[in-house]
């Protein structure tokens, strides 16, 4: 699809309109999944069409789920409302889109100098953190269960250098997540923006800089081509989970058998995710600075001051919302004892390979 195309259509949102009850003709189970991602961007996108091809196989066509994309039924943002409301049996998105509702949900996707993949995995599946967050979204009456990680993100695109933490100051920036409270501390203007939104706001100078996922997904929202430096780690976004959400009505009217099924077929995704998001992000990262890109290393300085600020944000997020503060000081230790043992074996390991490049594998 062309890039213009994509742009000038996939964040058209349609009107939501309220859905019957699940429809079951012959013994066969048909669902709608709103995602909040565009089709163009494959993998994102993918890993609700993964899962939905899952439950149909594994159910022998019995369940059927299909996928509407960004837009087509709500808009990217509005998915946990659509499900919530039974507008939707499902949806795909990122929980930290709905911090507004409640700065708890972070947790549920990623948190500045938080977890990377495989530690926010370790805690959702057996540190508690499923247990933790089902607290929270059984106030919003759904269920939700992990459906893809992209892996540690990029810090994003920018017009000018980030040198100094001042560097900030004035900068309007396309952002997600707790990280715009965050920047907001160093003097920065976070804006939430959905993908098909970013690169019209980067182009016409609505925003200075954004970040969305990392190179395979920025090469084709075409970042590159507005602003020059593309900055690294995305240091609020170690290991982003997406998630799938079911209402709990609609969750509930499944057997055993099928709730079974579908959770199988949103770690398949989950897994699925990350997987292809590693095997093309190196490939797209070596296009970019072959056609100019200005590749840079956020300085120790500037993941200082941003440290810093995080942990304010956390303790005045705290004093003022008790589930975000339970939530916070369990996920907090669990953090510190993941990233005790991860400097043990796999950062040794990891520094090592770092230092050797290609060196490595020649013969």
């Amino acid at each position: 699809m062309k890039r213009r195309k994509f742009l000038t259509t996939a964040g058209v949102g349609l009107a939501a309109a309220p859905l019957a009850a699940p429809a079951i003709a012959q013994g066969v189970i048909r669902w709608r999944m709103a995602s909040s991602f565009p089709k163009s961007l494959d993998t994102i996108f993918g890993a609700g069409e993964v899962l939905a091809k899952s439950v149909a196989a594994a159910s022998g066509g019995k369940f059927e789920i299909r996928v509407f994309a960004a837009g087509e039924i709500v808009p990217g943002l509005q998915v946990l409302d659509a499900v919530q409301a039974g507008t939707v049996e499902c949806g795909h998105t990122a929980s930290y889109y709905y911090i507004g509702k409640d700065p708890t949900f972070a947790f549920d996707t990623a948190v500045p100098f938080g977890l990377n993949s495989r530690q926010q995995t370790a805690w959702m599946v057996s540190g508690g953190g499923s247990a933790a967050m089902a607290e929270l979204f059984k106030a919003y009456s759904v269920v939700a269960l992990p459906c893809g990680n992209t892996g540690c993100q990029m810090g994003g695109w920018f017009r000018k250098e980030i040198k100094t933490p001042a560097d900030f100051s004035g900068v309007k920036m396309r952002i997600g997540g707790f990280a715009g409270q965050v920047l907001t501390k160093l003097g920065l203007v976070p804006q939430q923006l959905a993908a098909p939104d970013i690169y019209p706001a980067l182009e016409k100078g609505t925003v200075d800089a954004a970040e969305w996922v990392g190179p395979y997904d920025d090469e084709k929202l075409g970042f590159n081509k507005v602003a020059p430096f593309y900055y690294y780690p995305g240091w609020w976004e170690g290991g982003p989970q997406l998630s799938a959400i079911v209402g709990d009505k609609a969750w509930a009217s499944l057997s055993a058998e099928n709730k079974a099924i579908f959770t199988a077929a949103s770690y398949e995704a989950h897994t699925y995710m990350q997987a292809r998001y590693d095997a093309l992000n190196p490939a797209a990262l070596r296009r970019l600075v072959a056609g100019g890109t200005k590749l840079r290393a956020f300085s120790p300085d500037v993941m200082k001051a941003c440290l810093a600020a995080a942990n304010e944000v956390y303790e005045e997020t705290s004093a003022k919302n008790p589930l975000f503060k339970k939530i916070y000081t369990s996920w907090r230790a669990f953090r510190n004892n993941q990233v005790d043992w991860f400097k043990v074996a796999e950062f040794r390991f990891d520094s090592f390979m770092n230092t050797q490049g290609t060196v490595a594998t020649k013969k």
